[in-house]
């Protein structure tokens, strides 16, 4: 099985593919009444998004921010935490020509001989959209 969840204390599930509805993560173990900032938050996020110079991904991504569970006027509620980020600007049928190879340097081919499965539209999880 993949490793998915990282942490002890703060246990972080990540969730989502490149080229699916969305990708986040669930943050689970936070206390009540951490403070989160969700404008500073996205000012990191901002930081990572696709498209903004031509050295990275044409991709336009907004990468916005959801917090779906978890947190209430600003602080958490003891709850899991869950982040999400919807993709919206994904084009699948970009990878059609590369569906049967492998690209070189990429982590799609150790994902197919770890786990037999290859999601070729991206990468899926070992897309650097993933970072987000």
């Amino acid at each position: 099985m993949s490793l998915n969840t990282f942490g002890h204390l703060f246990r972080v599930t990540t969730w989502g593919e490149s080229h699916g509805p969305a990708l986040g993560a669930t943050v689970d173990g936070c206390p009540p009444g951490v403070p989160i900032d969700e404008a500073a938050l996205q000012q990191w996020l901002d930081l990572r998004k696709p498209g903004q110079n031509k050295y990275t991904t044409q991709r336009r991504e907004p990468d916005a921010v959801k917090i779906l569970s978890g947190v209430f006027e600003g602080q958490t509620t003891g709850t899991p935490v869950q982040l999400m980020i919807e993709n919206t600007d994904q084009r699948s049928k970009d990878y059609s020509e590369i569906a049967a190879k492998f690209r070189p340097g990429h982590a799609d081919i150790t994902y197919f001989q770890k786990y037999g499965l290859r999601d070729f539209r991206g990468g899926g999880r070992s897309s650097a959209r993933e970072t987000a």
